[in-house]
């Protein structure tokens, strides 16, 4: 009765024993056979292991940056007019100066005095008139009473010989030059004219020029003794004896 058990318990261990080895073996077979190829092609592939990735992660989201409107950098304008002096200077201005006025006669004067002129106030003619107010010669004697105007009356000038051509010497000349000058008031006279020609017109130059060169006058003066400046009639009278004249008067002397 004892025996039963012990028996029982051996086979037991056997079993177990046998099953441990086999179990022992064939992992050793897997574990060598999987490691040397020794398992065909269709049992490796069953028995592949392979690892499970995880789950991709979301697309990254790219998040484009601001765009920038650019615009194109402003340029240099071209260059400007360069300002230039122009090469032509402005003319030196003339100044022109307004003589006086001329005190006039109203009327021309048709005598044949060598002088005449006009008073710079309204009187009964053409000539000196009107009442003085001021100290002066009463008819031929003196003292007080009516004032006169004065007439101009030349002090120095002459027409020299050195001024008469060579011809005129030679030949002769005979003729009288009529002259309007004006004479201002101190004396000199201006802007003469012939009004009568001689015959030549040489020598009505030469009349005129000498006047307005070397006559001098004392000017006319109104009643109150005011000089005036006048116009004045002049005839210079020419009388010069030529080569054959001046020996016919020897001659006949």
């Amino acid at each position: 009765m004892m025996n039963v058990p012990h028996q029982r318990l051996r086979e037991r261990a056997g079993a177990a024993g046998l099953t441990a080895l086999m179990v022992g073996g064939l992992g050793f077979v897997l574990l060598h056979g999987l490691a040397a190829g020794f398992l065909p092609p269709a049992m490796q592939q069953g028995l592949a292991t392979f690892a499970v990735l995880p789950d991709p992660p979301p697309p990254e989201r790219v998040v484009p940056p601001p765009r920038k409107i650019t615009r194109p950098s402003g340029k240099a304008s071209p260059p400007n007019l360069r300002s230039k002096a122009t090469e032509v200077t402005a003319p030196v201005p003339v100044i022109v100066t307004v003589p006086p006025p001329i005190v006039v006669a109203p009327l021309p004067n048709i005598g044949v005095q060598a002088t005449s002129g006009a008073s710079d106030r309204p009187g009964p003619g053409t000539g000196a008139g009107g009442i003085g107010n001021g100290d002066g010669a009463g008819g031929d004697g003196d003292g007080d009473g009516s004032g006169m105007e004065r007439m101009p009356q030349l002090i120095r000038g002459d027409v020299r010989g050195r001024d008469v051509p060579a011809w005129a010497l030679e030949q002769g000349f005979h003729g009288t030059v009529r002259m309007r000058f004006h004479i201002d008031t101190q004396g000199r006279p201006s802007d003469c004219r012939i009004v009568g020609s001689s015959g030549s017109a040489e020598m009505d130059a030469i009349t005129c020029r000498a006047v307005e060169t070397r006559f001098r006058y004392r000017p006319w003066r109104d009643a109150d003794g005011r000089p005036v400046a006048a116009t004045v009639l002049r005839d210079q009278e020419w009388d010069i004896p030529g080569d054959d004249e001046l020996n016919a008067r020897r001659n006949g002397s």
